[in-house]
């Protein structure tokens, strides 16, 4: 049982800032590296980096413990700042204090916005005000790792277009002890399913190949986001982070998409490793950009309507349907900037940069159906996970209008889906499962004239509503409980 100060401080920061406030700043973590990166030897003439970090309300000691982790873990002749951002904070110690602090510390340097601008906007600002001419993007609360900064710029002192990422460990948010994230010989590179969640598979043993060893940097199709090196004036010269696109997410994907469209690419660095505290949860809000919409989704509209087009546009558009309804806002700069750029298309990046992403996640079918499955016995409730764990049967409950665990989808091959999980149905129960990989098909089935979902294996079931419960029952075209409508939510 935590206790309340505990408690407390999770609430405030997500994650245990009491934990981390007893541990030093310049504490010595484990080198994760792979036994190759210590014999590398890397070119005297690298460019010179700024280190720039974002931070709102962000903790005393992790905010700190990364400024020294920089500071005392990148060579001098190579470290010419860190660069805080400040996206407009309001805790005290982050006022008067922090300035106080930071004087001590030659490289540091503060600026601080006059509104809340968010993640994506506050990078580009702090790319703005480099005086590097590298930027390396990290999060308020990282360690850096042995010899973390060489391997990145000598990828972009070889080639300018490369967008260098390093290879992120973990450091837990409880205890805050260091661990590697990716088992020992292991190397991933990051991709996303429809919905622009982002995933993760293993290096392709074709691309692994390539290497004359196994410590060497390698193509990845996208990047976590957080953690990454770019030559300051190509990161600007592409226009930075779309300026459209608030506080955070998906930002990733844009510069990913953008970069290896637009002549560049993504390069992950297994001898740059730097640690990363993941939290419980976002500890606060959107600021006054909560008043304009679901701002995560609002940031997909514009990368998927400047970046995307053909078949996979219209594969996001079926797994996420609603936000085809946004407003993406003025995007003509964008478009012109892919022109300016020749930039290829969305075809060309799938067949020839992710195309192992197909493997797993396949072009998502139409949808015959989507939105909230309501009782046709009582339009007033929907189908609905009811928090059910992975295993576990789904329900029915009050519609509430608002998607979330309301929101399904049923497509042309008879997949029912809500989010990135799969309906499936068991013995007597829809079941709420991890979809199968490379799978977009199963055997639900609308009927038209009677409006029922029957599961078509045979059995002649069908999805009948019983008091909060769903369950798979012989068909009865005259059983108004297994009679369904379809409303988008």
């Amino acid at each position: 049982m935590k206790s309340k100060e505990v408690q407390d401080a999770i609430k405030s920061y997500g994650f245990n800032m009491v934990a981390s406030d007893k541990i030093a700043m310049n504490r010595t973590i484990p080198d994760t590296r792979m036994s190759e990166c210590k014999f590398w030897h890397y070119p005297k003439n690298l460019p010179q980096a700024t280190v720039v970090i974002v931070f709102h309300n962000e903790g005393w000691s992790t905010l700190l413990r990364t400024v020294h982790s920089v500071i005392n873990g990148s060579p001098d002749h190579l470290l010419v700042e860190v660069l805080l951002v400040d996206d407009f904070s309001v805790k005290d110690h982050l006022k008067k204090p922090l300035e106080t602090y930071l004087n001590d510390l030659g490289k540091a340097k503060l600026i601080r916005n006059s509104k809340r601008e968010g993640l994506i906007r506050s990078r580009t600002i702090g790319a703005e005000n480099a005086a590097g001419e590298v930027v390396v993007f990290l999060d308020a609360h990282c360690e850096v790792n042995a010899n973390w900064l060489p391997p990145l710029l000598s990828r972009i002192h070889d080639d300018r277009t490369i967008i260098a990422v390093p290879i992120v460990d973990g450091i837990d948010m409880d205890d805050f002890h260091y661990r590697p994230t990716y088992a020992a010989g292991s190397h991933f590179i990051g991709i996303f399913e429809w919905g622009f969640l982002y995933k993760e598979m293993n290096l392709p043993e074709s691309e692994r190949k390539k290497r004359a060893h196994d410590s060497e940097p390698y193509k990845s199709p996208t990047h976590a986001g957080g953690l990454l090196a770019i030559d300051k004036n190509y990161f600007l010269e592409m226009g930075g982070y779309d300026p459209g696109m608030m506080v955070w997410g998906g930002e990733n994907f844009e510069l990913s998409f953008k970069v290896w469209m637009c002549g560049g690419s993504v390069e992950w660095v297994p001898c740059s490793r730097v640690g990363h505290v993941y939290r419980h949860f976002m500890p606060y809000g959107f600021g006054e950009y909560a008043n304009k919409g679901p701002i995560i989704d609002l940031n997909y509209k514009r990368v998927v309507e400047v970046w995307m087009d053909g078949v996979y546009k219209d594969a996001f558009y079926a797994r996420l349907p609603y936000i085809k309804r946004l407003d993406e806002g003025d995007i003509s700069k964008q478009l012109q900037l892919k022109t300016e750029h020749s930039c290829k298309s969305f075809a060309w990046f799938m067949e020839n940069v992710a195309w192992m992403l197909l493997k797993r996640f396949p072009v998502q079918p139409n949808n015959r159906v989507w939105g909230e499955f309501r009782s046709l016995a009582d339009d007033k409730m929907c189908w609905d996970t009811q928090s059910a764990a992975l295993g576990g049967p789904i329900g029915i409950s009050g519609c509430h209008h608002s998607g979330g665990n309301q929101r399904y989808r049923l497509n042309v091959e008879g997949q029912i889906t809500t989010g990135e999980r799969c309906i499936h149905a068991r013995n007597s129960n829809l079941v709420f499962e991890v979809c199968p990989d490379a799978k977009v098909s199963d055997k639900w089935k609308l009927l038209e004239e009677t409006k029922q979902i029957q599961y078509d294996d045979g059995s002649d079931k069908c999805v009948e509503a019983k008091g909060r419960k769903l369950k798979m029952e012989a068909c009865d075209s005259k059983n108004a409980f297994q009679k369904w409508q379809f409303a988008p939510a």
